[in-house]
């Protein structure tokens, strides 16, 4: 049965009055009876959003979004107020499952701070698009890094050979000009450390997120935070170049661990004390080695190293933008004031940058080496 014939058989069986209200109880019936198809986890969600109504009814148009697999913020929340008829350990205990399955499954209590998410995710993902935006960066900025490593003939601390700064890719200020190098740094490191370093997390962590949120959630959050990364040091930093998706990187692992402590109570993935842990330890340390480089070059420079501001300003871009994407699991942006606050302030940010950029290098009389 299809699902206008099915919503056609439920008004004409369960409100025949046009009342604008089912009962739940009638409705699982009415399923049982006619075999109809519906997810378990739709199942546990009607009667979980009945038991947030005295009188155990539904909305016919809140069934229609259920069945039609789409959300609103006043859905969620009434599902939420009658959480108790979910079951907690319900996707951990499910048997039988293959591999690919397993690995949603898994995803899920990574990702999902609420067990009604996990469900709804697990029984809603579908393969199709795959999380190929995450991916994609990762392989080219792999592919990158190879080709300037064999044509320099050097592999760590790239950024010390004299001709690595004539990529057309790196952020230079005296290229500021070029508006696309405050975007294509991104594919260029200063060398195998940081490369492996970002490359692991943009896997680890930016995969499952996009598997869950979307390629353009994900996607635009991961850019917001390189260009703002970049814009930043433009700013702050006004002599130093920028390499590096450490923006992105840190925009992307600042949102997840932002929204694991706030859902600290509801989040089941394994050992998250000790990774919460181990990852700031190694987000600082990343930072620490940037600053290291930047001020303490190991090696005769000639000219200022990579700044280190790209790595706080995405870790600002996370707490802020990417909070407020990561905890509208399923729900409309637009419909939310605080995606519009966040959005205006960093709309307000790149409209600073981009005057800064354009006068305040002449108005200070900032002393910029020659582009190479």
């Amino acid at each position: 049965m299809d699902r206008s014939s099915l919503l056609q058989l439920i008004q004409e069986q369960l409100d025949p009055d046009n009342t604008g209200f089912i009962g739940v109880e009638t409705f699982t019936g009415l399923v049982h009876s006619h075999e109809l198809p519906l997810d378990p986890a739709k199942l546990d969600m009607l009667v979980a959003l009945a038991q947030s109504n005295d009188q155990g009814q539904i909305c016919y148009q809140e069934l229609v979004d259920l069945i039609s697999s789409k959300r609103s913020s006043s859905f969620k929340r009434a599902i939420t107020n009658g959480q108790r008829a979910l079951p907690r350990d319900g996707l951990l205990d499910e048997p039988g499952l293959g591999f690919y399955k397993r690995f949603v499954r898994y995803v899920a209590y990574e990702i999902l701070p609420c067990e009604m998410d996990r469900r709804w995710y697990f029984y809603q993902h579908r393969t199709c698009p795959p999380p190929v935006f995450m991916a994609t960066v990762t392989l080219t900025q792999i592919i990158v890094f190879l080709c300037y490593g064999a044509r320099l003939n050097k592999w760590v601390l790239q950024t010390y050979h004299p001709e690595y700064m004539k990529s057309p890719l790196v952020y230079h200020p005296g290229h500021r000009a070029r508006a696309w190098r405050f975007l294509t740094y991104m594919f260029m490191h200063v060398g195998l450390e940081q490369l492996g370093f970002n490359a692991l997390l943009q896997l680890m962590i930016g995969v499952p997120l996009e598997m869950v949120h979307g390629v353009l959630r994900i996607g635009f959050l991961y850019l917001a935070g390189v260009l703002a990364g970049s814009l930043t040091v433009s700013i702050t930093d006004m002599r130093a170049p920028v390499v590096g998706g450490s923006g992105g990187v840190y925009a992307l692992c600042s949102a997840h661990l932002a929204n694991v402590v706030m859902n600290w109570a509801g989040m089941r993935c394994p050992y998250k004390l000790l990774r919460m842990v181990l990852a700031l330890v190694c987000m600082s340390s990343e930072v620490g080695r940037a600053v290291w480089l930047r001020f303490s070059p190991p090696l005769p420079a000639s000219g200022p190293q990579p700044s280190f501001m790209a790595h706080l300003a995405g870790a600002v871009v996370g707490i802020s933008m990417g909070l407020t994407i990561l905890r509208s699991y399923e729900e409309n942006l637009q419909d939310q004031c605080g995606w519009w606050v966040v959005l205006l302030s960093y709309a307000t940010f790149l409209l600073f940058a981009i005057f800064w950029n354009i006068f305040a290098y002449d108005l200070l009389g900032a002393q910029v080496l020659p582009p190479p």
